[in-house]
């Protein structure tokens, strides 16, 4: 691997964990760049060479990782799933979560009843365990 790529792969790493750790925020890939002091179109290209998909997207993914632990481990309505997991609206993340899942929340929160369900936390369990979200 040429020093370069290293870089790069590197810095993908980096974008990773800034969008795990900031994924109730909007995102911004001008915010992003500018934490990880590079330019958003380099980031942008970089990102998308070494994960083979956008920032945003990967964004989307992350939200929706922890939207599908909570609808499996909690009684919560699909519309606070959405607004827990860092979506502003539950269309939106409706939206998000059938273009990357598949299926609708609901529809996930059926298909996969039995598998987590004897782990169910309430809400407010949730909030004060910080390991209660991680993905």
């Amino acid at each position: 691997m040429t020093k370069q790529q290293n870089s790069g792969s590197a810095l993908a790493e980096a974008a990773q964990r800034y969008i795990e750790t900031h994924s109730k925020e909007k995102f911004s890939l001008e915010k992003m760049a500018k934490a990880l002091f590079v330019n958003g179109c380099y980031l942008m290209r970089t990102f998308k060479r070494h994960t083979g998909m956008t920032p945003l997207n990967y964004h989307h993914l992350v939200r929706c990782e922890k939207a599908k632990e909570l609808l499996l481990q909690t009684n919560m309505i699909i519309s606070d799933v959405g607004e827990t997991a860092g979506f502003v609206s539950s269309s939106h993340f409706s939206h998000i979560f059938r273009k990357t899942e598949g299926c609708t929340p609901s529809e996930y929160r059926s298909l996969h009843q039995g598998e987590d369900r004897e782990k169910i936390k309430e809400p407010e369990a949730l909030l004060n365990d910080p390991d209660g979200l991680e993905l």
